[in-house]
This record gives structure tokens, C-alpha cells and sequence, in this order.
């Protein structure tokens, strides 16, 4: 029993530092526009991305409750504790390797592969909710289509409607819109990328008979908010530069068109209590505004790139998370 205790804890704390990791690299995606538009000062628009995340994780706890059920059953997972902690394991290793080479990979593909690697290791592939997980794969499919898309038709419609405005005032006001819809950004970032830890310590709580219901404990909802908040007040230069500056060269009035479309996906997406990658929409969502703008002023050799991590990543956080289990279960 104190060694379930123990490693629950193990998993506790691993599970905030992901957060925690996953708000220095994931910053960079809320506020990358703002700041390469001069809207907002790197400083400033980290304090505001921090305050609206944790804003943003206290609203809603609907996509933790998939991340707990919706992969593996709690309640009946083997070895559940090493499996857990296993993922953890994986999915801080991903990410830190990916923000030490700036490059914009999806903490959620990071964890929901390690779990399903790590369960696999344990228990083979019937361990898997396949119903669950086809529907979680199939939202972060979609999400940066949709956002490539919405992105596209969003900044089209701006072009008509201020096709007769100064540039220059044009972008004034745009400048100044963008705070707003920065933070916006930012809060909807909070209200799913940040669900994702509170569901794998509930998770946790619930194999090792220490939660019983699929409701995610108010502790766990205030201290992972907090993680993230904490995380995001670091920041990711690494990954706004390429966010920012790569893709295409963003004015104000291509970031707030970028900065509305994602964000609408990412908080559609948490209304129906479904994971998403917010770096894949986000992302999307400057393609498509890009290919609307200039299809050439696209610079699609970082978006093959990009596109090619975000590919890879399920799949090798997976066979990583199997690993990590094949040696932990030795200790544990």
C-alpha cells in the first residue's frame, strides 16, 4: 500500500510538471502572433497568456473526463501505476526534446500516444478503448483541417470588408484588437491543453482505489490550472519564432484572423469535451490565413516540417512509452 501511495504521488507530481511543461511550450502558440505584430511586448503578452490559461483550466473539466475514460478503462487497467507514470515519463521526455529544437509538436499527441504505448506494454492491444480513442484520434484530425479552413474564410471575409481601409490605419486598429484576441487565445488554450494532466492523475486516483467516480477532484482542477499558469509565465521563444516569424510574415490583421479561428476550434472542441492539439490548430489556423492572404507568402517548407512532426509524434511517444514501462516495471 505505501508503495502504491508513493508512486501515486510520483504520478502527481509528473503530471503537473508536464503541465507545467506543456505551458513554456505551449505559450509560444497562444501568443506568437501578438508578439511578432508588436500588439503586444514578449513580456507582457507571457503575463497575459499565463493569466488566461489559468483562467482558462478553472472553467471546465469536460476533456479530462475523456482523457480518464475515454483511452483506457480506470477502473479495470493493469499495473495501472507503472502504465501512468510510464506516459508521463514519455510524454515530458517528447516534449522537452522537441522545445529544445524549436519545433511546435503537439503535447497532446505526446500524451495520449504514451498512453496508449504504455498500456499496450502492459496489457497487450485489448487494453485499448478503441471506441474512445478512434473518436480522440478523429478530433485531432479534424480540429487543424477545420482550423486551416476557418482560417482561410475568416480572412477572406476581412478582405472584402476592409479592402477600402488604409493599410496602415487598418493595421493600427488591428494591433490593438489583438490584445483581445490574444487573450482569448490564450484562455481557450487553458480550457483544453491544460484538462489533459487533471485527466491523467484522475485517472491515476481511480486505479489505485483512491478516487471512485469519473468527477475530477477540485485539487487537481486548481493545481493543474496553476501548473500551467506557471509554465506559460516561462515562455517559449524557441517556438514563437517559428510560429511567429517561419510559417509567413504576419500582420496584425492576419494575426487577429488566425487568432479568432483557432481559437473558435480549440473552444468548440472543449464544449464537446474533446482533446485537441492546440499547436496543430493554431498552426492550421496561420496557414490557412497565409494561403487566403498569399499563397506564395507561405512558407511551406516549415509547414512540411511541421506537418511531418506532428505525424510522427503519436506513434514514436507510443513505442517511447513502451520502453520506458519495459524498465520501470522492473522497479516497480
Amino acid at each position: 500500500m505505501e508503495m502504491t501511495l508513493l508512486i501515486t504521488c510520483f504520478i502527481v507530481v509528473g503530471a503537473l510538471a508536464f503541465d507545467f511543461i506543456n505551458g513554456f511550450h505551449d505559450t509560444a502558440n497562444a501568443i506568437a502572433t501578438s508578439v511578432s505584430t508588436k500588439a503586444l511586448k514578449p513580456r507582457h503578452a507571457v503575463i497575459l497568456a499565463a493569466v488566461m490559461n489559468f483562467v482558462g483550466a478553472l472553467t471546465f473539466t469536460g476533456v479530462a473526463k475523456t482523457i480518464t475514460s475515454g483511452i483506457v478503462d480506470p477502473f479495470t487497467l493493469e499495473n495501472g501505476s507503472v502504465v501512468i507514470l510510464s506516459a508521463l515519463v514519455s510524454a515530458i521526455a517528447w516534449n522537452l526534446i522537441t522545445w529544445y529544437y524549436g519545433i511546435p509538436s503537439s503535447s497532446s499527441h505526446a500524451i495520449i500516444g504514451s498512453i496508449v504505448g504504455a498500456a499496450i506494454a502492459a496489457s497487450g492491444f485489448g487494453s485499448i478503448n478503441y471506441s474512445g480513442f478512434t473518436k480522440i484520434v478523429q478530433s485531432l484530425l479534424i480540429s487543424p483541417i477545420l482550423a486551416f479552413i476557418v482560417g482561410y474564410v475568416v480572412f477572406s471575409l476581412f478582405k472584402v470588408l476592409f479592402k477600402n481601409h488604409s493599410l496602415t490605419k487598418s493595421n493600427n486598429r488591428f494591433r490593438r484588437i489583438q490584445i483581445l484576441t490574444a487573450a482569448f487565445q490564450a484562455y481557450t488554450h487553458g480550457t483544453n491543453d491544460a484538462q489533459k494532466a487533471m485527466g491523467i492523475i484522475t485517472l491515476a486516483l481511480i486505479a489505485n482505489n483512491y478516487h471512485q467516480t469519473m468527477d475530477i477532484p477540485f485539487w487537481v482542477q486548481f493545481s493543474c490550472a496553476l501548473a500551467m499558469g506557471l509554465g506559460t509565465s516561462i515562455g517559449g521563444w524557441r517556438i514563437i519564432q517559428t510560429v511567429g516569424n517561419k510559417i509567413m510574415k504576419i500582420r496584425p490583421v492576419n494575426g487577429v484572423a488566425a487568432d479568432l479561428s483557432s481559437a473558435s476550434i480549440i473552444f468548440a472542441a472543449t464544449y464537446f469535451h474533446l482533446p485537441v492539439s492546440t499547436t496543430h490548430v493554431i498552426s492550421s489556423s496561420i496557414l490557412g490565413v497565409g494561403a487566403s492572404n498569399r499563397v506564395k507568402g507561405v512558407n511551406w517548407g516549415t509547414a512540411q516540417t511541421m506537418i511531418f512532426t506532428w505525424v510522427v509524434t503519436l506513434p514514436a511517444a507510443a513505442i517511447l512509452a513502451g520502453i520506458v514501462y519495459y524498465f520501470l516495471q522492473f522497479f516497480l
